[in-house]
């Protein structure tokens, strides 16, 4: 058996000798190329006839290196055996190292921060993800980096306090959905953002981008990090996390959760999500107690900015809940929503979030009797949407803010869609400044993701008085009309009482036209305004003249509502029908089955939602 150099190289050291009896498989010589070693071993088992390879010398392709003989009797020194067997034995140093290093991130290695979270009643960051998370699902990124502060501090400090420098980030699935998910360690330097975290951030908001994956960010947290030492720059506001996060708006669902403090950049971050979910005791402010105190504007509390009594009737907070368990299972119910025919990413789409196997709901013949029959009495329009939905699939946005407007997410025989409805318990269910924006925001939110909407109309129309016009009411209010006339996504209003005036077409896209479909139950009443504003308006001269004004307003209000009563209005085919309420989800899911699904795309259908 001849054996020659399988390359060009240096002979770096010969294993063997003439008169070496070898093995199958063993090695001969050993060839180094461009700092790479290379093993020429024996093909067959004999003895080592001839030997030409030099420590030292450098050879070609082909050039001999030894020659053996395979039917030769050894009768020379035997080469030591190598085990017939190459199976591991122990842990390799090098692998062990970085088990050991990987190590250090976990909360088993950090007693100490586990007990803080303790103390606090929180859970840890890599508590909060493994709940998130499927089991076993996370692939980690950047979990060995640490803290840009090796001016200050040694490696080995900074691999033990400073573990993923403050950013729990991967690829998970998420109820068996890609998803990306991150989580700020308030552990580690208060969860403060430094130059190695934003730069995984960057990593995987691009990541987001690139496969359209859904984001979870828990982001407590003191905002930017004064202490980094390692950065070549000197404000740090060249950072490209801002900007890759927000323009991830409309293209990818974002969901925000935070506990505890959230402060500057993480609040800013935060600011960012489509949906904000944060537990009882936080505080979220775009500035801390230490920048309040830089800008000379006083001493104060972490507890006393931005706490949830504030933030959450100002609608900040979209959904408030009692701790980081439950936040964690509502932002797990809040992406089942949004996942469907938009793939990967989790856009929704007419028909997003079909329910396998049968769908449980109440008895629809609930909803006849859920609107009063006296038409003055106020009702519970959320008892209408838990008996309308699938049973347990509501979850409402912003409960706390915008009182006049109910906003939520549902499912009707397993269909996802959103839900706008007027409150008659709220200034009769007229619109107001905060109604307008809550409302027309959650219509962008739902088109963005190819969510189909449905209005249940119960206004007067929209708020009036001089209070009112202080809150730029006609700017506001202007939004459910400009959003409106841009919606993609099938919607369809049906109207359960009042359909008066601007209010009501602004519950229908700007007109009962442009749905598609506009109905009403037998209970509903139409009008340009309010009865009893336009009796009184249209009437004035007589109600003063008249012995009985009380008497005639009475009479005068019903004779109007006789000719606006749903049945007599729906001859005018000013709307498509009067119906039966139990018949409202039959006409819900026929038109959002009937409707084409959601064109494919790569790229976006709004620019951005509105974080307000």
């Amino acid at each position: 058996m001849l054996v020659d150099s399988p390359l060009q190289g240096t002979i770096v050291s010969v294993e063997v000798a003439t008169g070496d009896q070898v093995r199958a498989g063993q090695t001969l010589v050993i060839v180094e190329s461009m700092k790479m070693e290379h093993l020429v071993s024996a093909d067959s088992a004999g003895v080592v006839t001839e030997l030409y390879a030099v420590a030292g010398g450098t050879v070609m392709p082909g050039d001999r290196l030894a020659v053996v003989d395979e039917a030769a009797v050894p009768t020379t020194r035997l080469v030591a055996d190598e085990p017939a067997s190459s199976e591991p034995t122990g842990m390799r140093p090098d692998l062990a190292e970085v088990l050991s290093r990987h190590a250090l991130g976990y909360d088993a290695s950090r007693p100490e921060s586990v007990e803080r979270r303790r103390r606090t009643a929180q859970r840890t960051a890599r508590e909060n993800v493994e709940d998130l998370c499927d089991p076993g699902s996370l692939v980690e990124y950047g979990p060995l980096a640490i803290a840009a502060q090796r001016r200050r501090r040694t490696v080995d400090d900074l691999m033990r306090r400073t573990p993923a420098d403050g950013l729990v980030a991967g690829v998970a699935t998420v109820d068996g959905h890609p998803t990306i998910v991150m989580s700020y360690d308030y552990t580690v330097l208060a969860g403060t953002q430094g130059l190695q975290n934003h730069r995984k951030k960057d990593r995987l908001f691009e990541l987001a981008e690139r496969q359209r994956l859904p984001i979870v960010f828990f982001t407590e947290g003191g905002g930017g990090r004064p202490g980094d030492t390692d950065g070549s720059g000197i404000s740090g506001l060249d950072c490209l996390a801002f900007n890759l996060f927000a323009s991830l708006s409309a293209l990818v669902p974002l969901v925000g959760i935070t506990s505890g403090r959230c402060f500057a950049g993480n609040a800013a971050l935060l600011g960012c999500c489509d949906v904000i979910i944060a537990t009882a005791g936080s505080n979220i402010g775009m500035g801390g107690p230490a920048m309040i105190e830089g800008g000379g504007l006083g001493i104060v509390a972490p507890e006393d900015v931005g706490p949830m009594e504030v933030q959450v009737p100002n609608g900040v907070v979209d959904i408030a809940v009692a701790d980081e368990a439950e936040a964690v299972a509502t932002a797990k119910r809040y992406l089942s929503y949004f996942r469907g025919a938009g793939g990967a990413g989790g856009a929704g789409g007419a028909g997003a979030g079909g329910a396998a196997g049968a769908v449980d709901a109440p008895d629809q013949n609930l909803l006849r009797h859920l609107i009063p029959e006296n038409r003055l009495r106020i009702y519970d329009v959320r008892s209408v949407i838990e008996t309308l939905a699938d049973t347990g699939s509501v979850l409402e946005i912003r409960r706390d803010f915008g009182l006049g407007m109910v906003t939520v997410l549902a499912r009707i025989d397993g269909l996802a869609l959103g839900i706008i409805a007027n409150n008659p318990t709220h200034l009769a269910g007229a619109i107001d400044a905060d109604g307008a924006d809550k409302a027309a925001r959650f219509m962008q939110l739902c088109d963005a993701f190819d969510l189909p909407l449905l209005f249940l109309c119960d206004t007067p129309g929209i708020m009036v008085g001089p209070e009112v016009e202080k809150s730029a009411l006609v700017r506001h209010v202007s939004r459910l009309f400009v959003t409106g006339a841009s919606l993609t996504v099938p919607f369809f209003t049906i109207v359960l009482r009042k359909g008066y005036g601007l209010g009501a077409q602004a519950m229908a896209g700007g007109s009962f036209k442009a749905p598609l479909f506009t109905v009403a139950w037998p209970t509903g009443e139409f009008g340009g305004m309010g009865l009893e504003g336009a009796v009184r308006l249209g009437y004035r001269k007589e109600l003063e003249a008249a012995s009985d004004p009380d008497a005639l307003f009475a009479e005068l209000v019903g004779r109007m509502y006789e000719q606006g009563k749903a049945a007599n209005a729906a001859t005018y085919f000013e709307f498509d029908d009067v119906i039966d309420p139990a018949d409202s989800r039959r006409w819900i899911t026929t038109a959002i089955r009937s409707s084409p699904p959601p064109a494919p795309r790569t790229g976006k259908k709004r620019p951005c939602i509105d974080t307000w």
